[in-house]
């Protein structure tokens, strides 16, 4: 027998990373939510394998970062080959410094994730109700109301809002009537988790492109363990039932490698869609992760977005829920995250149509064009940070919100933009940290820099405690010498000052060449929407 609350603030149907991530945001900033999934438990295979720096900033945020540094594999260098050839190296290690706490690209199976995400859950006293469907969903004005299924009996349930992280399928999406429109690529896939006998770089990603196909293997923590993924050979499209085995002289032809398997922990094949929802919510419904859009795996970006995703609309919510922001904010949410996803689905079509290319012009490109435009674009540094910050998705920003305000003359960092990663020595505190750790707390966070007299401070820390108690957190940075490149980076001018409102997702919502108690409240009160 299930035992469900009649009504929750909160019901999150599907529990993939990007329903516990959800979870975990709202459960972070004081919401309880009902987590649902049909699912017997978590994912033992997955076919995400990235996750990329700006996530693990949110694990840093969360408290839960060291156990994803520790338990995945970074990636020292990307080889790219055509015909068994390698015609490009390229080191990536560290060639985010001064980016980002996690300067690298990180090898982090999707199972991994989710079962972070429940530890830190269950550390919570949240649980997640398996074997747990949603049969129907309805809305009105005031409620949605979903009919659940558990052991063969029907439960009701009302909830204020619903979140659709239940995948590509999404019944939510569909009960909401959602479109998803797109399209399914016409090649097939296999993914296979080996354990090799022959060598192969176990700190390398090595692509493989040839006239009839393509290979990546990408290095996982146990030893001489890799993922594969691959085309399919010619014959196999329609072929229901496949082994690794049969599929194994195709992969030593593109490689033009004696590949040897000694053990198979895992082997699927799959076909990729790339579709996106005309909407993310509809009335009191939210899409999140595959249920708002899909897309190819190049670059790793698809399991990071959702969790993005939900870190995005998880403070929002939450801050509705408690009756501190209108709930008007809770639009920024679609504003803000449309334009991301359909970029990444632009962007991840354009290479994945080139690099599953058979054409002599696309073979031509691969093999000729790319790798000496890449080998000479890697030795600017200036474009290595651009990849960098692109991969990681630090350089997503959301300039054009509603609740983005850039006021004075000061555009270094805009409104919008993540706020950057900086090492800070707090002189309050005499001890070295850094900028995000002072946003490491719930709720917003206001950061003001340049000499400001003591007296002030007292009044603006004063204004936050009788207005924003709780909900704006309070740092100063005056200048000094230990601190230039902070300012250099920051703002303001020697002599100057400038103030930062830092949201709760770590992007810059206010920045001003003033520090003005006016000035921001307006913000705070007319702009974001706090009562």
């Amino acid at each position: 027998m299930l035992t469900l609350p009649q009504h929750t603030s909160v019901l999150i149907v599907g529990a993939g990373p990007s329903g516990l991530m959800m979870a975990a945001q709202l459960l972070r900033n004081g919401i309880l939510p009902v987590v649902i999934d049909a699912k017997k438990g978590p994912t033992d295979q997955s076919k995400a394998l990235a996750v990329q720096a700006r996530s693990i900033e949110i694990y840093r945020q969360m408290g839960i970062a060291s156990s994803v540094v520790e338990n995945s594999k970074q990636a020292g260098a990307l080889s790219f080959n055509m015909d068994g050839s390698e015609l490009a190296h390229f080191n990536l290690m560290e060639m985010g410094n001064n980016q980002t706490p996690f300067p690298y690209i990180t090898l982090y199976q999707q199972s991994k994730n989710e079962r972070l995400l429940l530890d830190y859950l269950t550390q919570g006293c949240l649980p997640v109700y398996w074997e747990t469907s949603l049969l129907s969903l309805s809305q009105d004005s005031k409620l949605a109301t979903a009919v659940l299924q558990h052991a063969g009996n029907n439960y009701t349930i009302t909830c204020d809002y619903v979140i659709g992280a239940d995948g590509a399928h999404s019944l939510v999406r569909k009960q909401a009537g959602v479109a998803f429109n797109g399209d399914t690529y016409p090649h097939r896939f296999y993914l296979a988790d080996v354990t090799l006998a022959s060598n192969m770089d176990g700190q390398t990603i090595s692509l493989f492109l040839a006239r009839n196909g393509f290979a990546g293997f990408f290095p996982l923590p146990e030893e001489r363990s890799f993922r594969i993924v691959a085309s399919l050979p010619p014959g196999f499209e329609t072929k229901e039932e496949i082994e690794l085995n049969e599929v194994l002289p195709h992969l030593q032809n593109i490689t033009a490698r004696d590949v040897s398997i000694s053990h198979v922990n895992w082997f699927t094949t799959y076909k990729l869609h790339h579709r996106m929802a005309d909407k993310f919510n509809e009335g009191r419904c939210y899409l999140i992760g595959d249920a708002a859009h899909i897309h190819s795996p190049v670059g790793g970006q698809g399991m990071n977005t959702g969790l993005q995703d939900a870190y995005n609309l998880a403070w929002k919510l939450a801050a509705v829920i408690k009756g501190e922001i209108k709930p008007a904010i809770l639009q920024t949410y679609a504003q803000e995250r449309m334009p991301v996803a359909k970029q990444l689905l632009n962007t991840t079509d354009r290479i994945f149509n080139l690099i599953t290319s058979g054409s002599w012009l696309g073979n031509f490109v691969k093999g000729t064009i790319m790798p000496r435009v890449l080998k000479y674009a890697w030795k600017k540094e200036k474009i290595r940070n651009q990849f960098f910050k692109r991969t990681s998705q630090l350089i997503i920003s959301y300039r054009d919100s509603k609740i983005s305000l850039q006021l004075g003359h000061d555009t270094r960092v805009k409104a919008g933009d993540r706020l950057p990663y900086l090492e800070i020595f707090d002189e309050k505190k005499q001890i070295k940290t850094d900028i995000h750790a002072w946003c490491s707390k719930p709720g917003f966070t206001l950061i003001t820099l340049g000499d400001i007299r003591e007296e002030f401070l007292f009044t603006i820390a004063k204004w936050i405690t009788q207005n924003y108690q709780g909900s704006l957190n309070f740092f100063h940075l005056p200048q000094s010498a230990k601190n230039k490149h902070v300012f250099d980076v920051l703002g303001p001018m020697p002599g100057g000052r400038r103030a930062l409102i830092v949201r709760p997702d770590m992007h810059i919502g206010f920045a001003n060449d003033l520090v003005d108690i006016g000035q921001m409240d307006k913000y705070l009160k007319t702009i974001v929407g706090f009562n």
